[in-house]
């Protein structure tokens, strides 16, 4: 398929290369959330790669882990496909039509992963090698396939939605879509999110959550953050935000 650009008039051709390189850095919306998937999806393909097959346990927590990766991942394509590309395509039609696409692909592998998961947790021990390697290898192709279409998201439709919407209208989409999500996957993300972002971004994050969120939402979410972070770093952003007594104390469950 022909780069998004193609798709579009001389005109409007124009405002996407504009936005490309903007003179001043743009909200953007992709940053964070991608950071945190590319963590746990690297994280759960070497955790499937080193598994001892033999110990329950180990197999067992695993497998758990690549479903909620695959969980995760689906969730996450039908908030882009929901909200984000609903966005583009309300201003220019056919404008995420790649990444629409993809994302079809995407889901019929997260499909086919799950059945292969099922597979190895139901296996003699004698056909866990094998199906192991199956299913590791299909992971890492999946991984790989998300990790180039993050990149056009990244590029092409970041120009495209900084081209048709302001900051301050991007900001809103983002704000559906974690209002589309359960507590408990707005958590799950932002376990990934944590270990992810660097201190300025976790920072500009909980500074934009504590002046719209309850406060229970935000110590909740303060006290999940700590519990993922070493205390050297915990100590950074605690610093930067100035956090004072706002520093939690208990520790939540996973």
């Amino acid at each position: 398929m022909p780069p998004i650009p193609a798709l579009l008039d001389p005109a409007a051709q124009a405002l996407h290369q504009a936005a490309q390189q903007p003179s001043a850095p743009r909200f953007d919306i992709y940053a964070g959330i991608h950071k945190a998937l590319r963590t746990l999806m690297a994280d759960t393909l070497v955790r499937l790669g080193r598994c001892d097959l033999d110990h329950a346990d180990d197999l067992r927590d695993t497998l758990d882990r690549t479903i909620l990766m695959l969980d995760l991942m689906a969730s996450h394509i039908d908030s882009e496909n929901a909200v984000i590309h609903t966005a583009i395509e309300a201003r220019l039609p056919q404008g995420a039509r790649q990444t629409t696409e993809d994302h079809v692909e995407h889901q019929h592998s997260i499909a086919a992963l799950h059945q292969d998961v099922q597979a190895l947790r139901q296996a003699r021990p004698d056909l866990r090698p094998l199906l192991a390697r199956h299913l590791y290898r299909q992971l890492a192709l999946f991984v790989a396939e998300n990790l180039a279409h993050m990149h056009v998201e990244e590029t092409d439709n970041n120009a495209t939605l900084w081209a048709l919407y302001t900051d301050a209208e991007i900001g809103r989409l983002e704000g559906q879509i974690v209002g589309r999500l359960s507590p408990e996957k707005v958590m799950a993300y932002m376990r990934w999110l944590a270990i992810s972002l660097s201190t300025a971004e976790l920072t500009g994050f909980l500074q934009a959550m504590r002046l719209g969120a309850p406060a229970e939402a935000f110590d909740a979410t303060l006290a999940l953050i700590k519990s993922e972070l070493s205390p050297e770093r915990w100590d950074r952003l605690a610093t930067s935000l100035q956090m004072g007594t706002l520093v939690p104390t208990a520790t939540p469950t996973h």
